[in-house]
């Protein structure tokens, strides 16, 4: 039968369940510092895209991948920083679990929204560059990679068999 995770962190680490609450929250937060940089700088970029004279010339299905990836990077921002804003409102009121475990989800959809904000950029660069062909290509490609980098090697690594490091 399997350790518990309280059992395995006490034995392996030497720690309490509030001493890996906070570990587990340091260690979330200083991901997302990481991934908020990245869709910021990809959000300030889509919202110019517009002004561009350009534009005017995107067919109707460019234009509405352009809507979504740019609604997907928004809403990746948004569930990237909801973690700070359930840290601070539930500071102080011992509810660190809470924070971490909505913080984990809100992490997993930021950065979902994140692949599908980047993929769509990708087809939409590459489909003004080479076509239409080349733009399907490209964003079968990237997402085949974020699947595989992002999704499928963790679970493969993560197994069954594996404790749950929390």
């Amino acid at each position: 039968m399997p350790r518990s995770d309280e059992a395995w962190n006490q034995d392996a680490r030497g720690e309490t369940e509030t001493e890996r609450l906070d570990r587990n929250w340091s260690t979330l937060i200083q991901e997302l510092r990481v991934v908020q940089t990245g869709v910021q700088f990809l959000i300030s970029a889509l919202l110019i895209v517009p002004f561009q004279a350009s534009f005017g010339t995107l067919s109707h299905p460019l234009r509405v991948l352009y809507l979504v990836t740019l609604c997907a990077a928004i809403g990746a921002t948004v569930f990237l920083v909801a973690p700070v804003s359930w840290h601070r409102i539930l500071f102080r009121r011992h509810r660190l679990g809470n924070v971490v475990a909505a913080a984990h989800r809100c992490a997993i959809a930021g950065v979902s929204l994140l692949g599908v904000a980047l993929t769509g950029s990708l087809v939409l660069v590459v489909t003004m560059v080479t076509g239409t062909i080349g733009g399907v290509i490209a964003g079968v490609t990237i997402a085949a990679l974020f699947l595989v980098a992002w999704l499928f090697a963790p679970l493969f690594w993560r197994g069954p068999s594996q404790p749950d490091d929390r």
